[in-house]
């Protein structure tokens, strides 16, 4: 489900619609491949989590130019009348393969694989990247947050802090696909059918006469999820005191059933915790959720966790639905292959002084290998579309850059698994996204495939990446085309 039912078709850059319109001057009856794909894991981080699919599934759907589209594009003056008319008839014919939401990705696998004449493959450049960058980068965040945390429960809570409400939406569902409990976004929480959650705010507190008349009043209220921010005006002498207090008199009424707790936001969160969870404890409070927010990211969560903080729930906000400190994914598309008419595909490559920027050519898909014995991520493998593989031989891979790194697989010790998928066949969409829930958990069994090494927060294992060894030709061969010996 999308926010709105919205015609993105100009969200697109400039340059795009003058190409398009140059290809439509000077016809090439071409279909051509591009690769969606990033070069860096972000944040540091041993992997990334592919997002993001299911709204450009949205888009693609509601691809063509209305005539408010082809009037403001009529007024800029570039356009010429038969190509805008063209455009009034526009709709996307392609096919699209991408790798779904919620699967562990590593850098320079194709995302997602468009199949299109080039105008058509063209336009959607601008889109497919915004959406997918945004959603994998903040899906990425989240895992990292939740890795950090070991099983405790994580709030998004950052909407107000987002660049924007569609951030603020979209980087939501993102974060609940990496791994986070519930969101405190409610539109969030309509749209994608996700939990949602929250306490209340300082002014709540502030607005009564005194401490314990706002924690009571709200108890009142929400027996059944009494969580009470305590430190409005001073943790342990008053608001500790004063939420337990209150939790005395639940239980006295008999109304102390559901989930309750404190909420600290400010402050030493280690000591502060610590010092609550022994008077919580004291007045036979044991169960009591101490949950904390304050400008946390994974770095922070995970120093608290090693002080021995009695937290077991956190709200994670500006820093989670921003990437604070890794704002941007990376993700590029490239030109991969070029067929004119009903001949093959010929594969094409981009060259650059940097080697992570030389691309990969041809028709592509991605395997997964596992380890048989225990169903542990051992390697990717970027193959071409009619590679074919079996499980019963030997398989050799190799780095694609130092090639004298090899791994050798024994035949009947590993199995593989082609990541991509069919969503769109020729304009129509054959693939029904599965909900936000159903994606975080395959996002969760995900990562338990993989190593504690590549998961972890610093200087994680890097996961191979290999290319096949007849895409390694190509590349190899087209390189070598590129520069003959003298």
């Amino acid at each position: 489900m999308s926010v709105t039912a919205q015609n993105l078709t100009l969200l697109t850059d400039l340059y795009e619609l003058t190409m398009m319109q140059g290809y439509f001057k000077n016809p090439v009856q071409e279909t051509v491949i591009f690769d969606a794909f990033y070069r860096v894991n972000p944040c540091g981080n041993g992997f990334a989590i592919a997002a993001g699919l299911d709204q450009v599934i949205d888009y693609i759907k509601n691809l063509h130019f209305s005539d408010e589209d082809v009037a403001y594009l009529d007024s800029l003056g570039i356009f010429e009348k038969d190509f805008l008319e063209y455009l009034r008839g526009f709709h996307f014919t392609g096919d699209i393969y991408a790798i779904p939401e919620g699967t562990v990705v590593f850098p320079r696998e194709p995302l997602v694989k468009v199949i299109a004449p080039i105008m058509e493959a063209q336009l959607v450049e601008t889109a497919i990247l915004t959406m997918i960058n945004h959603q994998s980068l903040i899906a990425t965040k989240a895992a990292r947050v939740v890795n950090a945390a070991r099983g405790d429960g994580i709030m998004e809570f950052g909407l107000r802090r987002a660049q924007g409400p569609d951030a603020g939406t979209y980087g939501a569902r993102a974060a609940m696909i990496g791994g986070c409990i519930g969101t405190s976004n409610v539109l969030t929480g309509q749209l994608f059918d996700v939990p949602v959650l929250g306490t209340h705010a300082h002014s709540w507190i502030m607005s009564f006469p005194d401490e314990y008349t706002a924690f009571k009043t709200y108890a009142k209220m929400y027996p059944d999820a009494c969580t009470l921010l305590v430190d409005t005006y001073d943790t342990l002498k008053s608001g500790v005191p004063n939420a337990i207090r209150v939790f005395k008199e639940m239980r006295k009424d008999k109304v102390l059933n559901g989930r309750y707790g404190i909420r600290l936001d400010s402050g030493d969160l280690a000591y502060l915790s610590k010092e609550a969870r022994k008077m919580l404890d004291a007045a036979g409070f044991y169960d009591a959720v101490i949950s904390a927010s304050s400008d946390l990211d994974e770095y922070l969560i995970d120093s608290l966790k090693t002080q021995g903080a009695k937290i077991t729930s956190w709200g994670v906000g500006t820093n989670l639905i921003t990437s604070k400190d890794c704002p941007a994914f990376g993700g590029v598309y490239k030109l991969a292959a070029v067929k004119q008419g009903d001949g093959e595909f010929v594969p094409k490559i981009k060259l650059s002084e940097n080697t992570e920027k030389i691309t990969n050519p041809g028709n592509k898909t991605v395997y997964r290998i596992y380890e048989k014995s225990n169903g542990k991520l051992k390697a990717d493998l970027i193959a071409l579309v009619d590679d074919k593989f079996d499980e019963s031989k030997d398989l050799v891979i190799f780095d694609p850059q130092e090639t004298w790194k090899k791994t050798h697989l024994k035949g009947g010790t590993y199995t593989m698994k082609e990541l991509m998928v069919q969503v769109f066949d020729k304009g129509k969409c054959v693939y029904t996204s599965p909900s936000v829930m159903d994606i975080r958990e395959h996002c969760i069994n995900e990562q338990a495939t993989l190593w504690d090494e590549t998961r972890r927060l610093v200087n994680p294992h890097e996961v191979y990446v290999d290319l096949s060894d007849r895409l390694y030709k190509m590349k190899t061969d087209l390189l070598n085309k590129m520069h003959p010996e003298e």
